[in-house]
């Protein structure tokens, strides 16, 4: 592994490493994803999945095994700037807040993330956005021909925004519908603000949990640092990962289901449609109990372990450093 310990930062570097680390570790737990977003979006009584297995078996049975990547075009787009933001903005906001040499406190640690939080939502709102919509259409369409939800009168979603492309007959298969029709309609008849529907939602989401994961993160990797001049073993940084991921997944879950609500244009006959954050958390308390801002909170640790796990890896072995030290361009970022 690369010592990187103490090398200058080098901001391109770090941004390749954050997508490198970003499309290798969605490659690996995007079906887990999927899954979870499907549970949370289900409502009490209109459950079309019974847990995370089954949910996983009967995507496979209907859609195939391409299924599960429903929607993983436009995540692993996105997800290179994405996760580049975010991991490089954390590192640029402590060498920033580190200027004496002396190390960070817990409290800058946390202000540093809060910072990687607010930079990445530019890119996470409008990506959570379209991957959401592709993503719950296997269920809609589901939900769809289980007779005992709905009649077959009564197949019209209460959301018309993209109706054409998913609200179809019990003897009809969805129709295949791509991130680009999607975000084209959208644009044209709610314009940017389309895109970010849910903003506050995903910022009260991915603040706190920039702020519980970088710090935690920090801390359980430099329990295996064998020296302060040296960087842990990539097998540490990988559980250091997946360990301060999982926990922060879990404590911020409860927004994840209220950005996922709230996000979804789509919805049955019979589910709530929300006006804003706090109408939708009191709707969803009232009909469902707070149980309900539970639900995919296992999908949802099994997802971010392992891909913070293997964006570490990636990060810290630092490949965007070894590609900028081969390239012909890298007299442009020294």
């Amino acid at each position: 592994m690369l010592n990187i310990v103490n090398k200058k930062m080098s901001l391109p570097a770090k941004l390749i490493n954050g997508g490198i680390a970003g499309i290798v570790g969605v490659t690996c737990v995007f079906p887990i994803d999927l899954v979870k977003t499907r549970l949370q979006n289900q409502r009490q009584g209109q459950q079309v999945y019974k847990n995370m297995m089954d949910c996983l078996v009967k995507t496979v049975r209907s859609e195939g095994f391409f299924g599960m990547y429903r929607g993983a075009a436009v995540n692993l787009t996105l997800v290179t700037p994405e996760k580049a933001i975010k991991l490089a903005a954390n590192d640029f906001f402590r060498q920033h807040l580190n200027k004496n040499g002396k190390g960070l406190t817990v409290f800058k640690e946390m202000l540093a993330g809060c910072g990687a939080g607010m930079c990445q939502v530019i890119i996470t709102t409008p990506m959570e956005m379209l991957k959401i919509q592709l993503q719950d259409a296997g269920r809609l369409a589901a939900q769809q021909r289980k007779p005992a939800i709905m009649s077959t009168t009564k197949l019209v979603a209460a959301n018309t925004v993209l109706s054409r492309s998913y609200n179809v007959g019990p003897s009809s298969a969805v129709r295949a519908v791509s991130a680009t029709q999607i975000a084209r309609e959208l644009l044209h008849t709610k314009g940017i603000q389309g895109l970010y529907k849910g903003l506050g939602a995903t910022l009260m989401r991915d603040v706190p949990f920039s702020v519980v994961y970088f710090p935690l993160f920090a801390h359980l990797n430099r329990l295996g640092q064998p020296s302060q001049d040296e960087a842990a073993p990539f097998y540490w940084a990988f559980l250091s990962g997946c360990l301060a991921g999982s926990t922060a997944a879990v404590a911020v879950n409860p927004c994840d289901v209220v950005k996922t609500r709230l996000q979804s244009l789509n919805k049955g006959v019979t589910e709530e449609s929300y006006n804003g954050v706090v109408d939708c958390v009191r709707k969803i308390m009232h009909k469902e109990g707070p149980s309900a801002f539970l639900k995919g909170a296992g999908c949802r640790a099994l997802v971010i372990a392992p891909l913070f796990g293997i964006a570490q890896v990636m990060y810290f072995i630092g490949i965007g450093e070894f590609i900028l030290d081969q390239s012909p361009l890298n007299y442009l970022f020294v």
